[in-house]
């Protein structure tokens, strides 16, 4: 597979982070996780962070507009030139627009959509053991049913889109992580090759 342009989507809790490290050591290819580029452009005192943090420092969610460039940017980068997976990015039907334009005027396109699911009780379980491990203040029980509810709402709906498209791989989120990540590349590999 010469290059590779990966959505890894789900609830939180589900493991879309590991299971995206894990595509990203088997392909060669970069995991970018949209809370990192923010932190980085915050961090760095890029333009862009400067605009975010207009926006976060008021308490207030970045526009997608802004999203949108932060993303594009970090897509733009040397290391993503073969292929990338984006984590948490698109959230909603404007950043699906938004994200099918990037890539068209970048002449790419993109492969596949992975989608890991799990049941709520498994979410909330691992996201109280996260918190419990990693001290996050905003792993608290409200605060967990109001991102699983947005999830719900917003992005998941998202997920048909994709399917329209051709493009969708689901896989079951719970089990072993290295069985997870074996049934992903087996149905990521099978997709590809078909298309």
């Amino acid at each position: 597979m010469t290059s590779l342009r990966l959505l890894i989507m789900g609830p939180q809790g589900v493991g879309k982070g590991t299971q995206a490290e894990r595509l990203s050591a088997h392909y060669g290819i970069p995991h970018i996780s949209t809370g990192d580029i923010f932190r980085y452009n915050l961090k760095n005192g890029t333009a862009l962070g400067k605009e975010a943090g207009r926006y976060i420092n008021k308490g207030e969610l970045v526009p997608d507009e802004v999203t949108d460039r932060i993303v594009e940017d970090r897509l733009h980068q040397d290391d993503a030139a073969s292929g990338w997976i984006l984590d948490g990015y698109p959230r909603d039907a404007e950043q699906v627009e938004a994200l099918d334009k990037m890539l068209e005027r970048m002449g790419q396109r993109l492969d596949a959509v992975v989608t890991l699911d799990a049941a709520q009780d498994v979410l909330l379980e691992r996201m109280k053991k996260r918190a419990a491990i990693e001290g996050r203040a905003d792993d608290n029980p409200t605060a967990i049913a109001a991102r699983l509810k947005t999830y719900d709402t917003q992005t998941k709906p998202l997920l048909k889109k994709y399917q329209s498209r051709g493009l969708l791989v689901s896989v079951n989120g719970v089990g072993k992580i290295e069985d997870i990540t074996a049934t992903i590349i087996e149905k990521l590999d099978q997709l590809c090759s078909n298309n």
